[in-house]
């Protein structure tokens, strides 16, 4: 058996003996000093007495306080803080009986004091010195990642103390950046703050860093920002941390470490969201989503489920977006009641089948064509199924008795330009109208481009870097809204919350990021230079495309709401529910003839401020064609 072995199995009775060691050790040498060397024969016959009395009260102590337990080697603060309390308090008890109990004056004062400083001494100091002595020799073995820290905050302090007390993280933390030029100087836990981001080129140049890691997880996206466009020139690797939100019980740990990405770049700061609206909107009830496996859909089934909904029905076309969004399901809301539909919203029959078998109390529909060039290729398929497909879930939402059905739509509906976006206003008309003497609340939830949705600019851009470019804008001051997924979807949810049926209500997307912008962002978080590494190239507004997007129409007028970042659209013209019946019926007829020319000249008929391109769609093959 090595001698390595048999400490192990002796341990905690060599700790015992050492403590008992330490604890006699203390008490002779507190006489020794205090008499500097020459104990009298008066002094020296209390100290077998001393000894004895200290050790029946230190030791017990020592063991409610979990001083035989832990591995020395990762000794901090906590181990000093019982060393403190155990040996004060024994002291404490030891200096009453030897005053009030015994009333013996005789005993030196100041030995109880040496006594305790020395106890504390031998007791701490060996810890803390196995301590040392081992963040030595890992850091004298390690060849972690060279790291400079930016934040000598909480975050930053967390994340330090875990790569030196974990010796498998490959982080070698060399120094902090902080703003705040009063700490600099100062070091935590060993670890020096170096200076501010001012100095950050100099410092980069003396240390050679191999990885920046952000640690301030309550950076607005501007700071963020600011702070790549800084590192850019070095082409060092960031990393950052979650938000502060996003922080599980407030620890950070180097496994939350994770590459800056451009959500980070774009987050906005969070809404404060009306939970007990949203819960009375939500908890207990049966929620139907149509396009349950998209984007915008997969993410209303998510909150809702977290919302507590009794059931969560994703109504979905699409085999594969539908057993994604099951398997999320059932790794995060494993007890979710989740049910997965495979379903057409131009399909009569299996509609009435899904709300007969799960009734459901909300139905918000996302399914959608939303591909703006291709639609202008296949019109008739738009109409179909963005115009007449929301129509057949609307009224049989209706008939089945729906309490709210709330149509998700796009500001690509606000003066439009394109088919899609025609398709998407024909759409809020219909469903206002529809509000009109019902029973069901219909309401219209309007917003701007959400980052990283299918068929979105941001997994094209991806792509095309991946390839060594180029990356292909199609106009130099091309703008859109953006928003976060997650934050949209919360909107939408507080929207149908306040809606009494008719609404069209609005998102605060804040202010439009230029496209250009968007593509040079993802070239430097990909760590190569804009127009040098990865170029890009403009190609032309593609058909339907604008240039600008918009989210108020002309014909409207803005008001505010009760919701936070939720406008309402007052529009100055309202189409009544016999004319939004007749438009769908006459629409229905011209379907089954397949006459997209006329489908199309019924779709400008309602959406007046609509111009289609000459001929769009009239070309022959698989697409729409006029007959």
């Amino acid at each position: 058996m090595t001698d390595k072995s048999i400490f192990i199995q002796y341990r905690r009775v060599l700790i015992v003996l050492f403590h008992l060691a330490a604890v006699a050790a203390a008490n002779f040498l507190a006489f020794y000093i205090r008499f500097e060397g020459n104990i009298p024969q008066a002094a020296m016959v209390m100290v077998p007495y001393s000894i004895l009395t200290l050790l029946l009260l230190r030791l017990p102590l020592f063991h409610v306080f979990g001083l035989y337990r832990g591995l020395w080697r990762y000794a901090g603060m906590t181990d000093l803080q019982k060393i403190l309390l155990s040996a004060s308090i024994s002291s404490a008890a030891f200096a009453m009986i030897v005053y009030w109990g015994f009333e013996s004056h005789a005993y030196p004062r100041s030995v109880i004091v040496i006594d305790w400083l020395l106890v504390v001494g031998f007791t701490g100091g060996v810890r803390f010195a196995m301590r040392s002595y081992r963040d030595l020799m890992r850091a004298k073995d390690k060849a972690g990642k060279r790291t400079l820290v930016i934040g000598a905050g909480n975050a930053g302090e967390m994340i330090v103390r875990d790569m030196k007390n974990n010796p498998y993280y490959e982080y070698d933390p060399i120094g902090f950046i902080d703003d705040d030029i009063s700490k600099k100087g100062h070091t935590i836990h060993g670890v020096p703050i170096l200076g501010t981001r001012a100095d950050l080129a100099a410092l980069i140049g003396e240390y050679e860093p191999d990885e920046i890691i952000l640690a301030i997880p309550s950076a607005t996206n501007a700071v963020m920002q600011a702070i790549m466009k800084e590192l850019h020139e070095y082409k060092l690797p960031i990393s950052t941390l979650p938000n502060l939100r996003d922080i599980i019980g407030g620890r950070v740990s180097v496994s939350q470490i994770r590459k800056l990405e451009l959500e980070d770049l774009l987050e906005r700061p969070r809404v404060k969201a009306d939970m007990a609206r949203l819960l009375e909107l939500v908890s207990g009830k049966s929620v139907m989503v149509t396009g349950g496996g998209g984007s915008i859909g997969s993410e209303l089934c998510r909150q809702v489920a977290g919302l507590g909904a009794k059931a969560v029905v994703a109504f979905e076309r699409h085999e594969n977006s539908l057993y994604n969004i099951e398997m999320d399901f059932k790794r995060s809301f494993p007890n979710a009641p989740f049910y997965p539909v495979i379903g057409d919203i131009n399909d009569r029959q299996r509609l009435e089948e899904t709300l007969d078998a799960f009734n459901p109390d909300i139905i918000f529909h996302a399914a959608a064509h939303k591909h703006v060039p291709m639609m202008e290729l296949n019109p008739r398929e738009a109409i179909k199924n963005n115009v007449l497909g929301t129509r057949r879930v609307a009224l049989l939402a209706e008939k089945h008795g729906v309490g709210a059905f709330v149509f998700i739509s796009t500001d690509k509906a606000v003066n439009p330009t394109s088919v899609m976006g025609a398709t998407k206003r024909a759409c809020e008309l219909v469903v206002s109208a529809l509000a009109d003497n019902s029973e069901t609340r219909f309401i219209t939830v309007r917003f701007g481009n959400v980052l990283g949705s299918s068929g979105s600019v941001v997994p094209l851009f991806r792509e095309q870097i991946k390839r060594g470019g180029p990356v292909t804008v199609t106009h130099p001051d091309i703008n859109r809204f953006l928003m976060m997924i997650p934050e949209a979807v919360q909107l939408v949810l507080q929207a149908a919350s306040i809606g009494e049926g008719g609404e069209i209500f609005v998102l605060d997307m804040g202010e439009p990021i230029k496209i250009v912008d968007l593509a040079r962002n993802l070239i430097m978080l990909s760590g190569f230079e804009p127009d040098k590494d990865i170029k890009i190239e403009y190609v032309g507004l593609r058909p339907g495309e604008k240039l600008f997007e918009e989210l108020f129409d002309k014909s409207e007028n803005v008001a505010s709401t009760t919701a936070e970042k939720v406008m309402k659209a007052v529009p100055m013209f309202h189409m009544t529910r016999d004319e939004a019946e007749k438009f769908g019926d006459d629409l229905e007829e011209l379907l089954v003839n397949k006459d997209t020319r006329g489908m199309m000249a019924k779709l400008v008929s309602v959406v007046k401020n609509y111009t289609p391109e000459t001929d769009v769609g009239f070309v022959k093959g698989v697409v729409d064609r006029a007959d």
